[in-house]
């Protein structure tokens, strides 16, 4: 069961600042590394898109790196601030870092499950329970101590399992050294138009070598506060969205013996919002109510989110294969509240025939979900004629959605009678068990083959318990659901020769299904989705490794979408629709001179219903929400010698964003979004100890907006249009010690 208000809430998240990236980006100099005279080569990039140690130019399949000293240039407080340099991959965002919904080549959530997995090294977060709301609320680590992101576009489900229809987001954190003792302490500050005051943040990470060789502790700290820049023209208050980020993070290695190697961690992570960073618009003209950065809410709609991770890793070299086994405990909490005075309190005179006179309504939303996952997996090494992985997987969670709707006066008093409007509470269990196989069997010396398999099988138990006005008294009503689920992929690879590489890759993943709200003509349960994806790409290094040029093109076809219906106010899953999405993406980074970094890359994603969808206004042909059909981003970075052991570096990128639509074109709900383009850049000089970095994000200091929302009240009447707006001009200073 989920309110139209929360609804409401998921659509007000729905549009999408589309990706697109560099891959190479990662290979540019860190922060402390010296601009260097030998051959202009570009540094190899290792990643674990498959499970294993690979180069990037040989993986048969679409991935993205950032590297985490790339990612600082700019200072950024989420994936949002640095998601539009990977191409394919598109953010929703509500203004507020831990807000966000992901999509990759189309494959949209147009229901309330993710359709993009995320990982923290060898650890999936985020719930597979549809009520857990994955899509709204998915992971968005603070970018420090992070060694690398990773993106992997296209369907994961062989290696990755459920909800990695689009592809999957990869955290790789830093791991600690066995033999050298660091310590690296830093802040920055930085004034934001409009803003009531400065950001400011402050970060601090020490590694340790307890027995050389042996046993080593890595621990990171930080903070973040980010002021406020949008106004409540009703309210009169002012910068009402400043937010607090910090966290934590402790690792331990310990290699007790030659071959065998232990992984410890612990994570915390903690957001607090006071508001998103939405403005209002007219829902005639489409132009600001109030102003550019003017909110039009009655009450304050705070947002906070904790999230606490522990995980255990363990690697063995048995000589013939490596054994891994991955454990992780996690808890996540969500507390969130909407104004839904526009919605609900302008209903009050037609609930009650007239006896109350319209109120304020406040939507109460709270998620708490706890997870645990074993996998275990046997891998053959790297290289020879036949390269194997065999492995199990096994997952519990535990998530409940409480949601609630108020009923007050305009003073803010109960309003006896209809206060509450609603009260309902969605337990679920998530229980889920798979095995998986994978394969590369090399047939020539220039030619493999890559396949696999994976079956998944997984039981839910589901509660609906409500009461209040809405929803005519109390009730219980249990559900339960149970499928089996196989996927499948094959990846042909030809080297031409050690510089160029085609492959083609077929590949299918799903969204687990589960049990429904009970509503009359509302079936008990719905069904995972499913799809199939057809790539072919080409990745290069050309011109004595100075040039780097990757494509890629693909098709996917859709079926059996899980889509949100509504009855008498209540929202419920189901089954119905096909969708197909087909485009392309490119990436390149040349090195021209010495010290010279260009890149420019884009996406072209075309995705459309096929057939009519009448429970989501869509029609034969229109394009999907949130997908912009064409992006771009072009970089350029400079990294010189000043003096001695003094360098100096340089760097701008432009990010450029199609429209999206917030709702098929056919429906009544509908809206658009316009493209827009944003500027970064950074400059800094640093030698091994010290780092000092000048930025600016939004150059330009636009305020275009992001998402957009139709937000329409029970009568039926639209309200207002709520749109999230770019964070304006950030200028900024960083300063980092490293020891």
């Amino acid at each position: 069961m989920v309110f139209r208000c929360e609804t409401r809430r998921r659509q007000a998240h729905k549009g999408l600042l589309a990706g697109i990236a560099l891959s190479a980006l990662p290979l540019l100099p860190a922060a402390g590394q010296a601009a260097s005279s030998e051959p202009l080569l570009l540094e190899e990039i290792i990643v674990t898109a498959q499970k294993r140690l690979e180069n990037l130019q040989t993986v048969p399949a679409s991935v993205s790196v950032l590297s985490g000293e790339r990612i600082a240039r700019s200072s950024p407080t989420g994936v949002a601030d640095y998601a539009a340099y990977m191409p394919g991959l598109a953010i929703s965002s509500g203004g507020t870092p831990g807000q966000v919904s992901l999509a990759l080549r189309g494959v949209a959530p147009v229901g309330p499950g993710a359709t993009v997995g995320t990982y923290i090294d060898d650890t999936p977060l985020g719930s597979s329970a549809n009520y857990a709301r994955a899509a709204i609320y998915a992971l968005d680590l603070f970018p420090y101590d992070i060694q690398q992101v990773e993106v992997l576009r296209g369907p994961q489900g062989t290696l990755y399992g459920a909800s990695t229809m689009g592809g999957l987001l990869k955290y790789v954190t830093r791991k600690p050294d066995l033999n050298d003792t660091e310590m690296r302490v830093g802040g920055d500050m930085s004034g934001t138009s409009g803003a009531g005051g400065a950001n400011w943040g402050i970060r601090g990470q020490v590694n340790l070598p307890l027995i050389e060789d042996r046993l080593a502790v890595q621990a990171s700290v930080y903070k973040q506060k980010n002021q406020g820049y949008i106004d409540n023209s009703r309210s009169g208050a002012k910068d009402i969205n400043d937010n607090t980020q910090k966290g934590a993070r402790v690792a331990l290695l310990w290699r007790p013996a030659e071959p065998v190697t232990v992984r410890l961690q612990a994570l915390f992570q903690k957001v607090d919002s006071r508001n998103n960073a939405v403005v209002a618009y007219d829902t005639i003209t489409d132009q600001p109510i109030a102003g550019k950065l003017d909110s039009q809410y009655y009450m304050d709609q705070p947002f906070s989110k904790d999230l606490d991770l522990y995980t255990a890793t363990i690697d063995w070299d048995l000589d013939f294969a490596s054994l891994t086994s991955a454990s992780s405990y996690s808890t996540a909490k969500v507390d969130t509240a909407q104004d839904a005075s526009s919605i609900y309190g302008v209903a009050f005179p037609a609930l009650t025939g007239g006896a109350v006179p319209a109120g304020l309504s406040r939507f109460d939303l709270l998620l708490d979900h706890e997870k645990f996952t074993q996998e275990v997996r046997l891998a053959s090494p790297s290289g020879g004629g036949f390269e194997w992985m065999l492995g199990g997987f096994y997952t519990w969670e535990d998530s409940t959605n409480l949601q609630a709707a108020s009923a007050q006066t305009m003073s803010g008093s109960s309003i006896p009678g209809l206060d509450p409007l609603a009260i309902a509470s969605l337990p679920t269990t998530y229980e889920e068990v798979a095995v998986f196989g994978n394969g590369t069997v090399a047939l020539t010396d220039r030619f493999d083959i890559t396949a696999g398999l994976r079956w998944a099988h997984n039981n839910q138990d589901f509660a609906q318990i409500s009461d209040g006005a809405l929803l005519g008294g109390a009730q219980r009503v249990p559900g339960k659901s149970s499928e089996n689920v196989l996927t499948f992929m094959a990846s042909p690879r030809l080297r031409l020769d050690e510089d160029v590489t085609l492959y083609g890759r077929v590949a299918s993943s799903y969204r687990p299904g589960g049990p429904n709200v009970a509503l009359p003509n509302v079936p008990p349960s719905v069904d995972a989705d499913t799809l199939v994806s057809y790539e072919a790409g080409v990745k290069s290094t050309l011109l004595d490794g100075r040039l780097q040029a990757n494509a890629s093109v693909f098709y996917i076809d859709w079926k059996d979408i899980q889509i949100a219906g509504s009855n008498g106010g209540v929202s419920f899953l189901q089954n119905g629709g096909k969708a197909q999405s087909k485009g392309l993406e490119f990436e390149t980074v040349f090195v021209p001179v010495e010290g010279w970094r260009l890149g420019a890359n884009g996406a072209y994603t075309d995705a459309s219903f096929k057939g009519d969808i009448p429970e989501v206004g869509a029609q034969d042909g229109d394009r999907l929400p949130l997908i912009p059909k064409y992006s771009f981003a072009l970089t350029a970075d400079y990294e010189w010698n000043l003096s001695g052991d003094w360098n100096a570096n340089a760097s701008a990128g432009y990010r450029w964003t199609g429209a999206v639509h917030s709702d098929p074109e056919s429906s009544p709900e509908f809206v658009r979004t316009k493209a827009y383009g944003v500027l970064d850049i950074s400059a800094g000089v640093h030698n091994d100890v010290v780092a000092v970095r000048f930025y600016i994000r939004n150059a330009a200091n636009s305020h275009a907006t992001t998402t957009a929302d139709l937000i329409t009240s029970a009568l039926g009447s639209p309200v207002q249009i709520d749109r999230t707006v770019l964070q304006p001009r950030t200028i900024g200073l960083s300063l980092d010690f490293t020891y």
